[in-house]
């Protein structure tokens, strides 16, 4: 099931009438002692999406408890109710399992989380004049030695997303007929490292990253352009390039999902309303992720900071879920 589509047709008017009905039931929040368990999945910026809603809960009068999660294991845990809520969920980067816990109710989305997501490769900037032909992804088969390491020669290195986040980029590689091999990292922090150092050193590299990231104000990355995205390039060979591959394309547009366990709704209403009511922006959530991630902040401090420096916005998603 397209669940891009689902989402648009039946929480575009489903979601958000639940959203009102539940927020009417608000005002009597916190209704009960039991905490909100809310996931932390492994990088910087879903952290201060989960904060800047866990935080608001706390000034309702809720209990909040950050679960750590890994982000594709985390969908049984929500299906559960061992977790409440999952607050940023990449629609383009779900993993097997989803779709069946989305068909039976069992997980729910909320509502988007106001970020608008790009996924792809990049490269420095400065690799653009090393390798001809960028940032067309047809010029990085004549380049592959340039990105080559001891690891992989005499093939280019691809450093992937960690492999808990699943694997998508080895069939992309193989499909576009690419002479490479993707490395997986050891998470946000090690493609951050493995970025700066290349920049330090003037040294090419391909990774895969997102946009948003505060590291694109401070580093020039350039998107390397894949074949277009179509609908099934991910499940049918037929539609693409390669007709005996799928994935022979560019990642796909994207939504971020707040994902919740319906029981909530019943549990504690007024939090779900809070969670339907709050959203920040690229530019919001690249603020918080640079005191943190550049300047060593504390996160719940950051997010506390932010949300005292920002009461209109505060008192807006209060209103919406107490309404």
């Amino acid at each position: 099931m397209d669940l891009v589509r689902k989402f648009a047709t039946a929480a575009a008017a489903g979601v958000l009438v639940m959203g009102l009905a539940v927020g009417a039931n608000a005002q009597s929040a916190p209704e009960t002692d039991e905490p909100v368990k809310l996931a932390m999945n492994e990088w910087t910026g879903q952290h201060v999406s989960t904060a800047v809603a866990g935080e608001m809960l706390k000034r309702m009068g809720y209990n909040v408890e950050y679960v750590t999660a890994g982000y594709y294991p985390q969908i049984n845990a929500v299906a559960d109710g061992d977790i409440h809520a999952t607050l940023e969920i990449w629609s383009s980067n779900i993993g097997e399992g989803w779709d069946e816990h989305f068909d039976s109710g069992s997980v729910e989305v909320v509502s988007l989380s106001g970020l608008e997501p790009q996924e792809a490769w990049y490269v420095p900037a400065y690799v653009v004049d090393m390798c001809p032909g960028l940032p067309s992804w047809e010029a990085l088969n004549d380049c592959a030695e340039l990105f080559a390491t001891p690891e992989t020669l005499p093939s280019g290195r691809f450093l992937d997303y960690p492999a808990e986040w699943g694997d998508k980029n080895s069939p992309r590689i193989e499909a576009l007929g690419l002479d490479y091999v993707a490395i997986p990292s050891g998470g946000e922090g090690a493609i951050i490292a493995e970025i700066k150092s290349a920049v330090d050193r003037q040294a090419p590299l391909l990774t895969m990253f997102w946009e948003p990231h505060w590291l694109h104000a401070q580093i020039d990355m350039q998107r390397v352009y894949l074949p277009d995205y179509f609908e099934g390039c991910e499940d049918d060979p037929s539609g693409g390039m390669n007709p005996d591959a799928t994935h022979d394309c560019d990642w796909a547009g994207a939504e971020i999902w707040k994902v919740a366990n319906p029981g909530l709704k019943d549990t504690h209403p007024g939090a779900w309303a809070m969670i339907d009511a709050y959203s920040i922006t690229n530019g919001e959530q690249a603020e918080m992720m640079a005191e943190i991630d550049d300047k060593g902040r504390d996160l719940i401090e950051v997010v506390n900071e932010w949300l005292d420096n920002n009461p209109d916005k505060v008192k807006e998603w209060m209103d919406e879920a107490t309404m």
